[in-house]
């Protein structure tokens, strides 16, 4: 078997593994699965081995007296008399065999990402440590260790190129006949050359002797040459630089805030009457994949559990999907209690999901009135409401239509899914992640 072949088979083995991870979060039993630990059935196959070649017949084996016999696998005994090696059972007798694969809560949200084709790439808001990067940001004061010697010759640099003049074509200028050196002064302020007057007047008085070698300053320009700045460094070089105190820069590091991701989770459940055993049931299969997934995302998640009939209390994980009541139902009691529960997780250091899921039975004009507006008041990155109606929707099942026509099924904080079966149950975890996904972009 050759190496193609054996990446291949190992290939196989990977996509199977995400078929069956999708099928476990559909039909699994997620009892079994814990927050630290998650253990995903997968068929068993039969890993690439490695075989000896049948035209060599030497080498280290495990045959009798270390003799290997032709074709036998690495690592595999040959087979003993009296082994069952030949009778093969009735077809569709038994059930397919199976082993766990355990994955921790970071892996289930990476094979989660491929398999769905999600790019949740979680904020950071929380400050707990602040470090010295690389020596990038400014100053105009420090150690002169640090001082910016590049930059400091740019800015005298250019200060020379932009103070710097032909000064051999003015003295030039003041050889000419009957000129003052107030014309030379205008004549090259003109030209836009830096010249002050202290230098025409100097330069006039040197060149007394000569005056009357031109008889005009067009005379001049006919006959000489002007040298631009960049030709005199050229031929002369740079002989001086002047740098002046307002040119220092001193690097320092930049401070580099390290922030950790922390998420609160609040899960909110219908437990009235009407909630029986199949809705809880998707409700439970929905609810812990996404517990998971952001638990895997995350450095930091904390998990909130909320239970309601027509009022609400916080319960644990281990009560949340198994509690029945046979009261009647108010959404808005769930929202009142997360609001107060979220007091301890600040906007500013944590990321926060909301998520709710019923059979969309509410008390009357409650969606309208009370839990609409309270779910604009919560900042979090996404509310998510998940309508487990397994017989289809029922006549007053009508909460998650009403969030729907309210915030539109465009919006980038709210997420609405419908789960009839289990059948819908991955997507609807892929409406809701991939709402928090577009939210982020």
């Amino acid at each position: 078997m050759g190496l193609k072949d054996d990446l291949e088979r190992f290939r196989e083995v990977g996509e199977q593994r995400r078929e069956d991870l999708a099928d476990f979060i559909q039909y699994g039993d997620l009892s079994g699965g814990g927050r630290s630990d998650i253990q995903i059935p997968v068929k068993i196959v039969s890993l690439p081995e490695f075989e000896y070649d049948q035209r060599d017949k030497g080498g280290v084996g495990q045959g009798e007296d270390g003799t290997p016999q032709p074709g036998q696998p690495v690592g595999q005994p040959q087979p003993q008399p009296g082994d069952d090696d030949g009778e093969d059972g009735e077809p569709g007798e038994e059930g397919g065999d199976h082993e766990y694969y355990e994955m921790d809560p970071d892996e289930f949200a990476e094979e989660l990402d491929e398999e769905l084709g999600l790019d949740l790439d979680p904020k950071g808001k929380k400050v707990v440590e602040e470090k010295e990067g690389p020596f990038t940001d400014m100053t105009r004061t420090g150690p002169d260790s640090t001082l910016d010697f590049e930059r400091m010759f740019k800015e005298g640099l250019k200060r020379k190129l932009a103070m710097d003049f032909d000064e051999e074509f003015l003295r030039e200028l003041c050889k000419v006949e009957g000129i003052e050196p107030r014309e030379v002064f205008e004549w090259a302020r003109g030209e836009n050359l830096p010249v002050s007057m202290a230098w025409v007047e100097e330069a006039y008085g040197d060149v007394s002797d000569e005056r009357g070698k031109w008889g005009s300053i067009e005379e001049v320009e006919e006959n000489v040459e002007r040298e631009s700045v960049q030709q005199k460094i050229r031929r002369e070089g740079i002989k001086q630089v002047p740098f002046r105190r307002e040119d220092e820069r001193y690097r320092h590091p930049e401070i580099i805030e390290e922030k950790e991701k922390n998420v609160v989770v609040v899960n909110i459940r219908d437990v009235s009457g009407s909630m029986r055993e199949k809705k809880r049931e998707l409700v439970e299969r929905t609810f812990t994949p996404l517990d998971w997934y952001l638990q895997g995302k995350y450095d930091n998640a904390e998990f909130v559990y909320i239970a309601h009939d027509a009022d609400a209390w916080e319960v644990e994980r281990d009560d949340f999907f198994g509690i029945r009541s046979g009261g009647g139902t108010k959404i808005s009691s769930a929202y009142e209690l997360a609001q107060e529960l979220l007091e301890e997780y600040p906007w500013s250091d944590w990321n926060r999901y909301v998520f709710a899921a019923g059979d969309s039975e509410n008390s009357s004009n409650d969606t309208e009135e009370r839990v609409v507006p309270m779910m604009e008041q919560i900042p979090a990155n996404l509310h998510a409401y998940v309508e487990t109606q397994p017989s289809g929707n029922a006549i007053n099942a009508t909460h998650a239509e009403e969030l729907e026509r309210h915030f539109g099924t465009d919006a980038d904080d709210v997420a609405v899914a419908y789960v009839n079966s289990k059948d819908d149950v991955t997507d609807a975890i892929y409406e809701i992640l991939s709402t928090e996904g577009d939210a982020d972009e």
